[in-house]
């Protein structure tokens, strides 16, 4: 597993990288890491050694944390695992659009941080899961981070992924296939929570377009499922 902290501050990056590798002994990991003074540094070298996580401070000279982590997704790096190191606390929001899967306050705490690499391997292991969809002239393995949102109309459910599959299968039997990061929305839909931009009393909206209903009632149940992920 590659694992990069990016900081200006060498002696915070040593802070954390020794935590690292604390973590990885206890756990068993294998670990190969990586170091940058800046966001500029590790966007000259992302594509020879890109990281499954990055650890990333967000006050830095120059291109700040938040802007490189953009710039990573802007340009596909869809399932990195960003944690931002932050001594403060008002850019939680921005984390967030990011798909930050957390962030951290300075000093690092050495059990939190444990806590969170820990989740972030978790994280990496689901994204390896694959749907085996039975189409009538081929069989379709879809990555479950890839789907979107899941629609029944009949006796047909279509998945919303890269492309679209439909296939007849009850919603239920779809469901159980699935994890945590999916809720079921009334009777028709299945979502996946991490491509949700917005939620209205009457709509969910996605990443890339598009929207799905909320049925009356389904508001509060959806927020929370939203709250506890990103917690």
């Amino acid at each position: 597993m590659n694992i990069s902290i990016c900081d200006d501050n060498a002696d915070e990056r040593g802070f954390i990288k020794q935590i690292v590798l604390d973590w990885a002994a206890r756990s068993g990991a294998g670990v190969s890491m990586r170091e940058y003074p800046s966001a500029e540094a590790l966007l000259f070298s992302y594509a020879d050694c890109p990281p499954d996580i990055l650890l990333l401070d967000i006050e830095m000279p120059g291109l700040s944390g938040v802007e490189l982590a953009k710039k990573l997704r802007q340009d596909g790096n869809r399932l990195l695992r960003i944690i931002f190191i932050t001594a403060y606390s008002d850019y939680i929001a921005e984390g967030y659009d990011v798909a930050a899967l957390h962030y951290l306050l300075k000093p690092v705490d050495r059990d939190k941080l444990f806590s969170v690499l820990s989740r972030a391997v978790e994280k990496i292991s689901d994204d390896g899961k694959k749907l085996v969809l039975e189409l009538p002239d081929e069989t379709a393995l879809v990555p479950i981070c890839d789907i979107k949102f899941i629609e029944v109309i009949k006796n047909y459910i279509t998945v919303h992924a890269e492309r679209d599959y439909t296939l007849k299968k009850p919603l239920k039997e779809i469901e159980r296939d699935l994890d945590g990061r999916f809720i079921r929305v009334g009777r028709s839909y299945i979502v996946n929570l991490y491509f949700i931009t917005r939620v209205t009393r009457s709509e969910i909206f996605l990443k890339g377009g598009g929207a799905v209903p909320l049925p009356r009632g389904g508001y509060e149940k959806v927020n929370r499922a939203i709250i506890n992920m990103k917690g």
